[in-house]
């Protein structure tokens, strides 16, 4: 059997606020580096990662979701990486109609105070805060995901946690699941119940485009035996 996974593409972004970047020295470039970070774990999990950098206002939003929508995502993971207005995302999510994944991550386990009350500069101090405060928006974001109706869920850790790229590598795996149905020529059912009990035909039927044709018991051997019969197909 074929272990070797197939490559499957996935969006990432990061969120934050652009009003921010001249205000508070260096938080930029602090954020998007936590954002290769997570791009380069991603890429080492047989996932193709479309990242769309860092969206930080409703237009920069706009423009982005067209980006991604053109590339094909499976799956769209949103680093929140600072405090960012829930009309950046909701563009983008609505746009692309594919499953959204909000990364609640944080640079470390938890914050040191000590470091910021002894920084004695309240810009300073501020902008510490926000590089850890990726938190912030989760409520707004999902929220607003509830109202309009689309479907998310919600990843919370820090960066380094193995619990976080479990569940990162879960949800890569689940989409490549269902691409790989998508792209199934065949999927075969065995049975011998009756032909003309519908609700069993019609209840077992494949979704996704998948096409499957039923299998009856006295023809097993006849069908599996064949080598052109093409009903079988390993994803």
């Amino acid at each position: 059997m074929n272990t070797t996974k197939k490559e499957v593409k996935v969006g990432l972004i990061g969120v934050g606020l652009n009003t921010y970047w001249n205000q508070f020295e260096g938080l930029l470039s602090r954020l998007t580096d936590y954002q290769r970070m997570i791009k380069e774990r991603m890429s080492g999990l047989q996932a193709t990662v479309i990242d769309g950098g860092m969206v930080d206002s409703p237009e920069k939003a706009a423009r982005t979701a067209e980006v991604l929508k053109s590339e094909d995502i499976e799956i769209l993971f949103i680093f929140i990486s600072t405090y960012a207005l829930s009309s950046t995302i909701l563009p983008i999510a609505q746009r692309i109609k594919i499953p959204v994944i909000l990364l609640n991550i944080q640079p470390v386990a938890a914050i040191n105070y000590d470091y910021i009350n002894g920084l004695g500069d309240r810009g300073k101090m501020t902008g510490e805060w926000l590089a850890h405060c990726q938190a912030c928006s989760t409520p707004e974001f999902a929220c607003v995901f509830n109202r309009a109706g689309i479907k998310y869920d919600i990843l919370t850790g820090y960066l380094e946690e193995p619990y976080v790229w479990n569940e990162i590598e879960n949800w890569i795996d689940a989409v490549r699941a269902v691409q790989g149905m998508r792209n199934n020529r065949y999927a075969g059912r065995l049975h011998r119940h009756y032909p003309a009990i519908l609700h069993f035909r019609h209840s077992h039927r494949a979704s996704r485009n998948v096409r499957t044709q039923s299998l009856p018991g006295c023809c097993n051997g006849r069908r599996t035996n064949s080598k052109t019969s093409g009903i079988f197909h390993e994803v």
